[in-house]
Order: C-alpha cells, then sequence, then structure tokens
C-alpha cells in the first residue's frame, strides 16, 4: 500500500503504529502526572485494595484449585461485562445515565465557541454546574492568581459574577473546556493509571491542536476544545465498564456472603477490572461515541461534533476538511510524542506517521517549539 501512504487508506503500518499506542496507554503505571490534588486520596484507596487482594489470594493459595476458580469466575464476569458493553453501544444514550457528562456542559463549550459571547451569557450555565463553579472559584483565589489580580489584592472572591470577571473570556476558553473534560473521567481506582496516561494524551492533543491553529490562523480555542472532547467517548467508555464490572462482581460476592462460602467470595473479591479485554472495544468504539453522545443530547449541529464525526465515518486522512485533517494531525503529534517517551518510536515510523497524517515541515518546527511538559491549565 506504498501509493496510499500519504492521506490514503490506512496502511498496516499505521495501524500497527497506532495500535502499539494504544496498547502502551494500558501498560505499567504513570506515577507523576497526577490530575488533581484529590489523587493522593484515590492512590491510597488502590493501595488499600491491592492490599486487600494480596489478603485474600493468601487465603486461597491455601486451598486446592483456588486459581482454576479465580480464572474462571473472571472469565465469566468479564463475558457479562462485555455484553452490556455491546448493549450499551447499541443504544449510546444509555452511557449517559452512568457517566459524568451532561447537556449543561456541552452547551456551555457550544456557547464558549459562540460570535457573540459575553459572560453574562456563561454566567447561568455555569452557575447550574455546581462543581464547575466551585473549581473556578478556587483558581481565582489560588496564591498564583491572586498575584496577578489588580493591586495584588488578597481578598477571598466568592461572587460567581466576579470570579468570571476576574478569569476573563479568553482564559475561560481554555479552563472550562479543561475542568469539563477532566470531570469526565471516572474517579474509579481500577483505573487510577489508566485514566492519567488518557488525560494527558488529551492535554497534547489539545496543546497540540491550538497550535496548529495559531499556525494556521483559525479560532484556536475551539480546536483546543476539540481536541479536548475527543476522548469524551473513550472516558465515558473506560468509566462505565469499570462501573459495571464492581456491580457485577458486588452482586456476586454478596450472593457467595449469602450462601457462606468464604472460597467464593474471596475468589471473586480477588477479580480485577479486566480492561486488557474491554480495551480493544473501547478503542475501537470509542471515538465514534464522542459525537454519538452529544448528538443524542441534541448537539448534532455543533461544529465539534461534525468534526468528531468526521473523523469517525471518512475513510483517509486525505479526503478530510482542514479542519478535521487538524485534529487528526494533533493526534498524530501526540501519539508518536508518547510512544517517543518510552522509546516505543523509531525516527522512520515517525516519519511515517508525519507522512501519512501530512505533516508539513513547519507544522512539525511548529509543535516542536511548544512546552508539551506543562499541560495545566493554570
Amino acid at each position: 500500500m506504498v501509493a496510499s501512504i500519504v492521506g490514503g487508506a490506512k496502511p498496516s503500518a499505521i495501524n500497527d503504529i497506532e495500535q502499539r499506542f494504544y496498547q502502551q496507554l494500558i501498560s505499567g503505571q504513570q506515577r507523576g502526572a497526577s490530575l488533581n490534588p484529590l489523587e493522593s486520596e484515590l492512590e491510597a484507596l488502590a493501595y488499600k485494595l491491592e492490599v486487600e487482594r494480596d489478603a485474600a489470594l493468601k487465603r486461597l493459595e491455601k486451598k486446592q484449585q483456588a486459581q482454576q476458580l479465580i480464572e474462571q469466575l473472571g472469565e465469566q464476569l468479564t463475558k457479562l461485562l462485555l455484553g452490556e458493553l455491546g448493549n450499551c453501544l447499541s443504544q449510546p444514550q444509555q452511557f449517559l445515565k452512568d457517566s459524568n457528562v451532561s447537556d449543561k456542559q456541552l452547551l456551555l463549550l457550544e456557547l464558549l465557541n459562540s460570535p457573540r459571547l459575553d459572560l453574562n451569557r456563561l454566567r447561568p450555565v455555569i452557575a447550574e454546574i455546581g462543581w464547575l463553579g466551585r473549581d473556578l472559584t478556587t483558581i481565582v483565589n489560588s496564591p498564583s492568581f491572586m498575584a496577578r489580580r489588580p493591586q495584588h489584592s488578597d481578598t477571598q472572591v466568592q461572587d460567581l459574577k466576579l470570579v468570571l470577571a476576574y478569569i476573563g473570556l479568553d482564559n475561560l476558553r481554555v479552563y472550562i473546556p479543561y475542568y469539563l473534560c477532566r470531570h469526565w473521567l471516572s474517579p474509579s481506582p481500577s483505573l487510577l493509571w489508566v485514566n492519567r496516561k488518557v488525560w494527558r494524551f488529551s492535554q497534547l492533543q489539545g496543546i497540540a491542536a491550538r497550535a496548529l491553529a495559531q499556525l494556521h490562523h483559525q479560532e484556536h480555542s475551539l480546536f483546543y476544545a476539540i481536541a479536548l472532547m475527543k476522548q469524551l467517548g473513550m472516558s465515558v467508555m473506560l468509566g462505565v465498564s469499570a462501573g459495571l464490572f464492581e456491580q457485577l462482581r458486588q452482586t456476586w460476592m454478596r450472593e457467595a456472603a449469602t450462601e457462606q462460602d468464604s472460597a467464593l467470595h474471596d475468589a471473586v473479591s480477588v477479580c480485577q477490572f479486566p480492561l486488557a479485554q474491554v480495551w480493544p472495544l473501547i478503542a475501537e468504539q470509542s471515538l465514534a461515541l464522542s459525537w454519538k453522545l452529544p448528538e443524542s443530547l441534541g448537539f448534532g449541529d455543533a461544529k465539534a461534533v461534525e468534526v468528531l464525526r468526521e473523523l469517525t465515518e471518512t475513510k483517509g486522512v486525505f479526503d478530510l476538511t482542514d479542519d478535521a485533517k487538524l485534529i487528526a494531525k494533533a493526534a498524530c503529534y501526540a501519539k508518536c510524542l508518547m510512544l517517543e517517551e518510552v522509546q516505543q518510536l523509531s525516527f522512520n515510523e515517525r516519519q511515517l506517521m508525519y507522512r501519512y497524517y501530512e505533516l508539513s515541515e513547519q507544522e512539525v518546527i511548529r509543535l516542536s517549539a511548544q512546552n508539551f511538559r506543562k499541560t495545566d491549565a493554570v
């Protein structure tokens, strides 16, 4: 497929590189890139659960055929989980009831890119999203932000109108997508490590998309938001999957306790969320879910949703519009960057990716000048 390497049907070599990328997203642990201050508590909970699991495993080691029982139960739980996910995918709106996504959040993202945007239009919507108002208030009252206030005022600000005025529209176009997309990640301890990588991938795409939009004199805040929103489906599928698995596991544990079967109870308790088994389905279906969920909430005509749908339904990069191609280029650069960090991408493979996604020399130079180490919005 040499003839189609530039933008045409995706060659097997590109597929192999991208599969390698998605595999490294779920492998290992990334301890350095915490999502927020509450993650120290989440790490402690994950550690506590691991200690409890180890204790249950030691009890089971004393019983014959314990490992075989664990494997059988794990396979049954995984089969049930995949069946539940299949049902949800046939009716995407089912994901909404178990996710952190709401129509108010999507309305806010759409308002941010309105040419007639002003704080008076934003404020009532933000007021209805309580946690977002609190996060923005925390920003304004942080020491670093207070130092930038007029006359270095150290007065604590609580009024939302003042909070938004201090931040300003330009910063809100960055902060709001950042906090909304972070909110979509599940707090499940079983997803702690993969969430960190998924979030970092999202941030790298956002930085790259913003830089490319600035280079091409496009609305950079819009493309930043689209790049973050691209991970909506993956965040939701991960969270819903982990939640469904835990519901199944807890149900089986209660039944085992009722039957006073301690061996069965311990065996179920050590079954872990089968990330490796559900990941192929998530990698395959999550991008489509990123536009299907907003569409089901009435946002099918939003610019971001149109671009995400195009990325799903268009066969090759060559046929993408310039807007969708920019997001695809940003994702390409982010994938290459993360693979290079773990020494899983050669120079020739990187050049192959750049060529397929049609990254120009000028674009690569602009992207290489960005600070991808600083991914925090503030």
